[in-house]
């Protein structure tokens, strides 16, 4: 993919777009992680946590898009990308990540390397998918998510939660590189590429399209489910 073609941009942006969408808890971790540290020492852990971090997601993802020329494998890929996508648009629960705090700098940059491993299962799977097995790609999508994701995230989850039309459209991205990456997979992209070209376009449609209405439709259900028990528990008058 040329480094001056509309494809290499899409990708980046869309690379980017998944770090901000699923990259917000990382923000908060590195704020956690940091919080009891010496104020001189606070940007030294947060740049060296981010660093590692970042470091050893590239290497993740390196393998991911190794293990994604397996037969098959794109296809699971994409079907957990659409359980990613559905489960974002789900109501919230609270204590999903506790995060200890340290007194010391290598244990900030140790908590926040590990907490970032386990939470960016997500982030490797989607990122591999947009960048259609070029891990140069990954690492210039990264390089510049990397001050997004540090410095915007907290501004990008205030949106969120003002404007929740934004998760619908980050839910919908993943289901759209989901349908990419079922007729790219070995043993479908030959037969799509000489008998079914409209599926590259009509595959992305139809996943984001099941993301959305299937998680709206699940958030929906889980809502009205708490609403009665919010309005018993509101209705009960308290013990004397």
């Amino acid at each position: 993919m040329a480094f001056d073609s509309p494809q290499f941009w899409i990708a980046v942006v869309q690379i980017i777009a998944i770090d901000i969408v699923l990259g917000g808890d990382n923000a908060v971790v590195i704020a956690l992680a940091c919080r009891r540290l010496p104020e001189q020492q606070r940007k030294l852990g947060i740049f060296w946590g981010v660093f590692g971090a970042i470091a050893l997601r590239v290497v993740m993802i390196f393998f991911a898009l190794s293990l994604l020329t397996i037969p098959y494998l794109k296809i699971v890929g994409a079907a957990l990308l659409i359980w990613i996508g559905i489960k974002l648009l789900q109501p919230e629960s609270e204590g999903d990540h506790e995060i200890n705090a340290s007194t010391t700098l290598l244990g900030a940059i140790k908590t926040i390397i590990v907490a970032d491993a386990v939470m960016s299962l997500d982030n490797v799977i989607a990122i591999a998918g947009a960048a259609k097995d070029e891990i140069g790609l990954v690492i210039f999508g990264l390089v510049i998510s990397v001050p997004i994701i540090v410095w915007g995230s907290q501004l990008v989850m205030k949106i969120m939660d003002r404007y929740p039309v934004t998760i619908a459209i980050g839910a919908g991205l993943l289901g759209w590189i989901a349908g990419d990456m079922v007729v790219s997979d070995v043993v479908t992209k030959e037969w799509v590429n000489t008998q079914a070209k409209y599926l590259h376009w009509v595959a992305p449609v139809a996943t984001a399209s099941i993301v959305i209405v299937v998680g709206k439709m699940l958030a929906a259900r889980q809502l009205a489910k708490v609403k009665p028990v919010v309005d018993l528990a509101e209705k009960t008058p308290p013990k004397q």
